[in-house]
Formats: C-alpha cells, sequence, structure tokens
C-alpha cells in the first residue's frame, strides 16, 4: 500500500513540475556588442540597454500564447572586430536564442547577419548604419535608427548651408562605419554646392594623426568632418589643436556621446563640434526619453552614452512582435516583427519598411558647450 501510494506522489510531483516549466517558458534573447576595446563604453551603454529591458520584462510578468515567459539575456562581446562578431553571432545560432539585439558597430553587424539569416533568427540592431545592412535581401534583418545615406548626408548639406563651410575636408577610419558615413557626408557636401578640400583616411586603432592633419592644415579647411568613433576624435581633437587647426569638427553618430568631452582632454572649444546622433525625440515624447534616462542612471549609477534607449526599444519592440503571434518561435513571430508600425518607444514612433529600416527616421544635431552635449535640432 505505502509503495503504491508514493508511486502515486511521484507521479503527481512530477506532473506539477511539467506543469510548472510549461507556465515558465525561458525566451533567450541574445544581444552583441563590444564590451572590450576601445569602445567598450559604448558597447557597456548598449547592454545594459538591454539588461534593463529584460528586468522590466521579467517584473511585469510577460504571457506569450498563454505560458508565463522568463526571459534571459545571453550576451557576447565582438571587441568591434568582424571576425569576434561572426563567432559570437554563431555562438547565438547555436544556442538556439529567439532573437538577437545588435550588433554596435556596421562592421560587425554586417557580416554576422548572414549567420542569423541563415539560422532564421531576427535580428534588430540598434545602431548600425551602413545601408547595405538591410539591403542584402535578408528577411531577418532589422534597425531601428536611420541609415548613413540620411545621417550622412543631412550633415553635408548643414555644414555647407548652415555652417557655411566654404573649405571642408573630410578623414574616415576605413570601417564600413566610417567609411560609409563619410562618403555620404561627401555627397550631401556636394549636392549643396559644397567643396570638399581633401579626404585622408586613418584606422579605428591609431593615435598619431599629425601627417594627415598636417597635410589638411596646408588646404586651410574651415570645417574638418571624421567619419569614425569617439575613442579616436578624441584624440584627433586634441591633435588639431596642437597644431592650431581652428576648424569646426564634425561627425557622425560615432563621435555624438557623453564621453567625448573627456577623450579630448579639454581641447573642444565651445561649438566647435558639431555631431548627429540617428534618432531623436521632440515635443511630448521628449519626456519619455528623460525618464528613461533617469531611471538608467539610478539603476546602473552611469548616464546613458549613446545608444542605450535605442537597444531598450529594440528588445521590447521585438518583445511586443513575440506576444502578438503568440509565439517565441521566430519563424512565427518574424511575419509579425516585419510589420511593426506605430510601436510608441522612448526613441519615438517605430516601424518598420520592406527593407527593415525605420521609417521616417529623425536625426538629432548636437554640439558640445561646456564639456556637455547640447541639442540644436532634431530633422527628418
Amino acid at each position: 500500500m505505502q509503495i503504491k501510494f508514493n508511486a502515486i506522489v511521484g507521479a503527481a510531483v512530477i506532473l506539477m513540475a511539467g506543469s510548472a516549466y510549461a507556465q515558465d517558458m525561458v525566451v533567450k534573447i541574445g544581444h552583441v556588442g563590444p564590451t572590450s576595446g576601445s569602445i567598450a563604453h559604448l558597447g557597456k551603454d548598449n547592454e545594459n540597454g538591454a539588461r534593463m529591458a529584460i528586468d522590466e520584462l521579467n517584473a511585469k510578468g510577460v504571457t506569450i500564447g498563454g505560458k508565463k515567459i522568463k526571459f534571459e539575456l545571453l550576451a557576447e562581446d565582438d571587441a568591434g572586430d568582424p571576425k569576434q562578431g561572426t563567432a559570437a553571432a554563431q555562438k547565438l545560432a547555436d544556442a538556439k536564442a529567439n532573437g538577437v539585439i545588435g550588433h554596435l558597430n556596421s562592421g560587425t553587424t554586417i557580416p554576422a547577419s548572414k549567420i542569423y539569416s541563415d539560422a532564421g533568427i531576427p535580428q534588430i540592431s540598434p545602431s548600425a548604419t551602413n545601408p547595405k545592412y538591410t539591403r542584402q535581401g535578408y528577411k531577418t534583418a532589422f534597425r531601428v535608427v536611420a541609415d548613413d545615406v540620411h545621417l550622412g548626408g543631412t550633415l553635408g548639406k548643414y555644414a555647407v548651408k548652415q555652417l557655411k563651410g566654404k573649405s571642408i575636408a573630410v578623414i574616415d577610419d576605413r570601417t564600413a562605419y566610417g567609411q560609409g558615413v563619410a562618403d555620404e557626408f561627401e555627397k550631401g557636401v556636394k549636392s549643396a554646392g559644397g567643396k570638399a578640400v581633401g579626404r585622408e583616411f586613418t584606422n579605428d586603432k591609431a593615435t598619431d594623426f599629425t601627417a594627415i592633419l598636417t597635410s589638411l592644415k596646408a588646404k586651410k579647411p574651415d570645417i574638418i568632418f571624421f567619419g569614425g568613433m569617439d575613442a579616436v576624435a578624441g584624440p584627433m581633437l586634441r591633435q588639431m589643436k596642437q597644431l592650431g587647426i581652428k576648424a569646426k569638427f564634425m561627425g557622425g553618430d560615432g563621435i555624438c556621446t557623453g564621453e567625448l568631452p573627456k577623450l579630448a582632454a579639454g581641447t573642444m572649444g565651445d561649438g566647435q563640434v558639431v555631431c548627429a546622433e540617428a534618432g531623436g525625440v521632440e515635443g511630448e515624447a521628449k519626456k519619455g526619453m528623460d525618464d528613461f534616462r533617469a531611471k538608467f542612471k539610478t539603476k546602473f549609477n552611469t548616464d546613458v552614452q549613446l545608444y542605450a534607449p535605442y537597444v531598450y526599444d529594440a528588445v521590447n519592440v521585438m518583445v511586443a512582435a513575440m506576444v502578438k503571434a503568440g509565439s517565441a518561435d521566430p519563424a512565427k513571430y518574424l511575419p509579425v516583427l516585419a510589420k511593426t508600425d506605430g510601436y510608441k518607444g522612448v526613441t519615438g514612433t517605430i516601424g518598420f519598411d520592406s527593407k527593415g529600416d525605420i521609417k521616417n527616421g529623425a536625426l538629432t544635431l548636437y554640439t558640445y558647450k561646456g564639456d556637455k552635449r547640447e541639442q540644436i535640432a532634431v530633422v527628418r
């Protein structure tokens, strides 16, 4: 009798355990960014944006298809290196991640996108702006920021029309992002009737720019545009000051960070730097962004650097598609994700076009005064 009773109890425990497991399904969301190397501060900022979204979703108790979900963040470091980026992507594909947010750099996002496409895993980049990313025909590729055609072109026109640049020099770091945004900037300058007087290049790990800056100084530029990241832009600004180059300094979202004044070590003049962030909110939407920044500071004891709000929105857009589809299976929620339109995020309203690009993407133009980033305008 005792044996029979124990068998019944054991079976009941197994059934209850099975039922509990069914009610608490794990959904794995991957995040990839450079959390080591020269732009680790930006990679960590992105990862924190993902972590904040995941923690909030778990606190809310999201259900998908009637099952309670526990979200798990699979965080990978690509060090901003394409080879390491594809290795991280393969690792997430092997782990059967339900979706991936990343990568940060275009140079890692583009090669990784093929791996996610082959595995059928939806990928939303919060920051890769090279147009090629969404023009490869992969149905799994999305982004929540405007691309370089928009960003570089807008900055090029602004340099000529608003800053009245007569003699504009261009430098890029030869990465997919840096070269891409510099090319589009140059096209924007020419379309606005401006003139590019010199084009130089460096690399994303360089620290000495004396030769290229000396070459450009002879051409007396009134604006120097740099396609690259803040870790290179900071030392470049220091060396411009040492060489007595008083030109305005422009760049895309890669230099438009809270860390730039520190990296430039006090050499930036008020209003000298003009940059653009791929995204932006204005009017009533500004309160949501301000609230996000305050919550982020409380949670991580650090200010938002750049892309954390876009990562946060990307996670939430992905999960909203899962909820609407009633499934976290990539094959089932991907078509719903592709039809995202009118999603109200902290970075503005999100919808995707047929390529996976954000519709009507905004840009925010900034300058720096007293080492603080100051908004100039939001443009579309």
